[in-house]
């Protein structure tokens, strides 16, 4: 192990788990599914590769729990028993390359493409059908939706499941004052806000035991004027960790703020949102992953040796370079294929629904890429 690293391979616990370094796969759509959501062997590939690259979990990608609520076609799915066999592969390929498997699950609300859309109120996304405001009963059948797909996630054999709280989705819509105008228990002050993603939390936990782990995607600030922010942020991390969640793992931004000039400008520095991290953990105890272009082994070692996170969750970086972790823990920095800086190539091809292939890749890496896109049908 290169000197210096004592901490970034250390093990840690989450939950009744114990994962064998502080490394993590980030949830990255990449559109890999085939279209219906069905895993095929590009996806499985892509997993196996990143589990045996050496970090200690893999999360997944969205599967969703609606699909007739899709935000795309390209997505797995968790909202039927037919699906299982799909996730029980899934799991079985990151279990098999060496990593704790873990699946996200997740409702586009808003930002779903599918007419008739459901949302906290009707407050458009520009370029997608208007949703319509959920009725009471619509909240309670999505908080179902939300229990059968961590159940069958436990079911296809992950071993935990993690509930998409970021990005602006549906939990973060029913958080955010900017898209919540709701008037009823579901709308209004901070409590009521609060009350539709802990009504998912709640039954999420139910279905699968309160020993098995429940992690939580979880986002720190929208950074727009009038979202949510940073100090309300830290009063639902605290009631999370209350509520049992296993870890915090924290982003920031939307689909909405992540072409801003300057949030663009801010996203292509290394490290942009590990202050953020460390703002939630100071305010809990359970484990918080920290993540956004961190890209050096050095900052990802810092950050866990200053107390600023407890893991650091590696997405576009670790598809630029599967082999960053045993690099990191060899020395060979100055070896590691970065991801680019201010690239958003992946970004818009998943946009498109079109499978992505890095930018960042070797040459022969692209073309075997998209050799295996095209034999898979996508």
């Amino acid at each position: 192990m290169a000197t210096g690293r004592r901490n970034l391979f250390s093990p840690v616990k989450i939950g009744s788990l114990t994962l064998k370094n502080r490394l993590t796969m980030a949830p990255l759509y990449l559109a890999y599914p085939d279209p219906g959501g069905r895993a095929n062997p590009l996806i499985l590939s892509h997993y196996s590769e990143m589990a045996r690259s050496g970090v200690a979990m893999v999360i997944t990608e969205s599967i969703l729990v609606n699909f007739d609520q899709a935000g795309g076609n390209r997505f797995l799915r968790g909202d039927s028993d037919r699906h299982v066999d799909d996730l029980r592969r899934l799991a079985a390929a990151i279990k098999e390359g060496g990593a704790v498997a873990g699946c996200q699950i997740n409702h586009p609300g808003r930002f779903s493409r599918s007419p008739g859309s459901l949302a906290p109120s009707p407050v458009p996304v520009a370029g997608l059908p208007a949703p319509r405001e959920m009725t009471p009963e619509d909240i309670r059948n999505t908080v179902r939706d939300y229990a059968g797909a961590a159940l069958r996630v436990k079911q296809a054999g992950f071993d935990l499941v993690e509930i998409h709280g970021g990005t602006g989705y549906l939990p973060v819509q029913f958080l955010s004052p900017r898209t919540n105008q709701r008037t009823d228990l579901y709308g209004g002050n901070f409590e009521n806000r609060t009350r539709f993603p802990l009504e998912v939390v709640r039954a999420v936990r139910q279905a699968v035991g309160t020993d098995y782990p429940v992690g939580y995607r979880f986002l720190a600030d929208e950074w727009l004027p009038g979202g949510f922010s940073l100090p309300e942020a830290l009063k639902w991390a605290r009631i999370l960790q209350d509520e049992g969640i296993s870890y915090l793992s924290v982003t920031a931004g939307t689909y909405e703020s992540f072409f801003i000039p300057e949030i663009m400008d801010l996203s292509a520095k290394e490290g942009f949102m590990a202050d953020l991290a460390a703002a939630v953990k100071r305010e809990v105890t359970v484990p918080v992953i920290a993540a956004g272009r961190i890209s050096s082994p050095a900052l990802a070692e810092n950050l866990i040796a200053e107390g600023k996170a407890d893991l650091v969750g590696l997405a576009r970086v670790l598809l630029a370079d599967p082999l960053w972790p045993s690099k990191a823990m060899t020395g060979r920095d100055g070896e590691i294929n970065h991801c680019l800086p201010g690239c958003a190539a992946c970004m818009q091809m998943v946009m498109q629904e079109t499978p992505v292939v890095c930018a960042a890749w070797p040459d022969e890496r692209k073309k075997a890429a998209k050799k295996a896109v095209s034999e898979t049908g996508n």
